[in-house]
This record gives C-alpha cells, sequence and structure tokens, in this order.
C-alpha cells in the first residue's frame, strides 16, 4: 500500500503559485487541482509495471465512528484481495483543522494497522532518525536501530527540519513509528533518493533506522481506541490509580479521578493522565459532567467505572 502526500504541491505549478496558501480555502482549492494531476502520475507509473492504482482519500472523522472504521478496513483489504494497489491521501479538499490527521506520516501510521501490514516504511529527505537535526546539530549521529521505548526518540522529537512544501518532520516520523510499534509493526525510517530503498528494508536489510515494535500487538479494537478516535477531554488520576491500572490492568475508578477537563458525553474518547504526563486513554462511560460530579467518591457510592478495562488503553 502506497500513503502519499503531494495533492497541494501538485497543484501549486497548475495555478502558477510559488509556495502553498497560507489560507484554508486556497489550500483546499490547490489539494482538488492537485489531487488528480498526482493520481494521474501513479496510474502512469504502476501500468507500467502492469499493476492498477486506486485512490483511496481519507479523514480522521471517518475513522473516528467504528462502523466507518470497520468498513474503510473492509474496502482496503478488498482492494488487496483484487490486485489494486490503494493509493491513500488525506481529502484535503474538504478537510479543515479538527478532523485532520496533520500530517501523512500518522496517516500511514494509522493505515499500516489498519490492514495489519507486516512493516511501516516512512520516506524522507534524510538517510533516517539522527541523534540531532543534522543541518543545525554537529556530530548528530544517525540511529541505526531504536526500540519505540527509548528516550533519544523524545530527544530529536522537538529537532524537525521542514521543507517548503512538506507538513511532516523527524517528531511526525518518531510518533507515527510508536503508534505502528504499538500494533506490533516496525517501522523503517530512510532517504527516498536510496536506491531500491523500500525492496531492501523489506528484505532486512541495514538502510535508515530501524524502530523496533511491541512483542506483542493491541487489539484491533484496542488498536482503534488509541489512534482511530478523536480525544476529547481529559481526566486526571492520583498515584493509586495509575498504579491499578498500569500494573494491575483494572478499570478507571471514579475515587481515583482527581480532575476533568473538557466537555464529552458518555462513549467519547479521553485521555488519561498522572498530573505528569499521558499514561493511557480510553472511552468514558459517563459524561464530563458526571465524572466531576462522582470524582473522588467510592464505587459503592457512585456504581459502574468511569472506563472500563475493555474500553482502556494504557500507554505508558
Amino acid at each position: 500500500m502506497l500513503v502519499t502526500s503531494g495533492s497541494i504541491a501538485a497543484g501549486l505549478p497548475a495555478m502558477g503559485l510559488a509556495e502553498r496558501p497560507r489560507d484554508l480555502p486556497g489550500l483546499q482549492v490547490a489539494a482538488a487541482v492537485g489531487q488528480g494531476r498526482l493520481m494521474a502520475n501513479y496510474t502512469d507509473e504502476f501500468e507500467k509495471l502492469d499493476r492498477r492504482v486506486g485512490q483511496v482519500l481519507l479523514t480522521r472523522d471517518v475513522l473516528a465512528r467504528r462502523e466507518q472504521y470497520l468498513n474503510a478496513r473492509a474496502a482496503l483489504e478488498r482492494m488487496l484481495a483484487l490486485g489494486v494497489v490503494p493509493v491513500v491521501n488525506e481529502n484535503d479538499t474538504v478537510v479543515v483543522d479538527e478532523v485532520r490527521f496533520g500530517d501523512n506520516d500518522r496517516l500511514a501510521a494509522i493505515v499500516a494497522h489498519l490492514v495489519g501490514a507486516g512493516m511501516l516504511v516512512l520516506l524522507t529527505d534524510t538517510p533516517g532518525i539522527y541523534s540531532g537535526d543534522p543541518w543545525i546539530t554537529e556530530g548528530a549521529e544517525l540511529l541505526s536501530a531504536v526500540r519505540h521505548t527509548d528516550a533519544i526518540l523524545d530527544a530529536v522529537r522537538g529537532s524537525s527540519s521542514r521543507g517548503t512544501f512538506g507538513s511532516g518532520g523527524v517528531a511526525t516520523k518518531v510518533s507515527a513509528a510508536r503508534m505502528a510499534a504499538w500494533s506490533g509493526i516496525p517501522t523503517v525510517v530512510a532517504s527516498a533518493s536510496e536506491p531500491d530503498v523500500v525492496i531492501r528494508a523489506v528484505a532486512g536489510e541495514e538502510v535508515g533506522t530501524w524502530v523496533d515494535p511491541r512483542e506483542s500487538g493491541l487489539s484491533a479494537r484496542k488498536l482503534w481506541i488509541a489512534f482511530g478516535t478523536p480525544v476529547e477531554g481529559r481526566i486526571t488520576v492520583d498515584a493509586g490509580a495509575a498504579r491499578a491500572l498500569g500494573e494491575a490492568g483494572r478499570s478507571l475508578l471514579a475515587v481515583g479521578v482527581t480532575e476533568v477537563r473538557g466537555s464529552f458525553t458518555a462513549g467519547a474518547a479521553v485521555e488519561v493522565s498522572d498530573g505528569e504526563g499521558l499514561i493511557a486513554k480510553g472511552l468514558v462511560a459517563m459524561s464530563a459532567d458526571e465524572i466531576a460530579r462522582v470524582r473522588g467518591q467510592h464505587t459503592t457510592i457512585v456504581g459502574g467505572e468511569v472506563i472500563h478495562r475493555d474500553d482502556l488503553v494504557v500507554l505508558k
């Protein structure tokens, strides 16, 4: 499968523009003009290899609804079964900021776990992930292999260099690699100009940066909860609740909740924080107002869980 960017960039020459528009309607028009040109190029190139391609345009709200998420997965799997190469892009013509993936690296990670891919390859303009920004940091070293939990990845997230036409950088690639890791999918970040880079990555050659995944991935439903649903609020919990979630795999109870942020209804996806950082994400069984009213109270008084463990993904 191929996840591509480039619809806006492809539309700029046709519109006589030298740089990306800064307003949303301008970006949408450029995407509308460029998407057809982009697909025409892919169609021509794949036809030289006697392969068919199919355009798939996604927005985050499609994957935020479980039924549409499953429909998207079924469509992609059928395309692959029929020998059609899915060419996936964000629908930049109609998307607004509230439902954007934000970059095609994260979109690629979402699609990778959507279809249970065996590998995610992220192509960029550098040989891989460096210990610092290679454009400005003297002595920055190429990381040949890292685990998705390694602290060095946190250190390099803030050292992203962005191109004139792109929307991603090293930070988005680190985030995407970690998303794939939770699916049990390894990621290779490598240079797009490296000869036969994808073939070599799939063959197991040492090319770019290998990001080692979790030994076992989450279930499809929990992956959807973790990465397919937009966050609508945040719940902060005390140390006891954090231990119960992370070490004992228990449900989140009202007694452990110390703060509620956001306005959401039952069934919404929220982040769970221990006060220092994100530790989990889940689907709440109560609205924000209900949780705020019962927080800190014992379960025998409140009744039921704030987030059932089957609807909770521990991320820390």
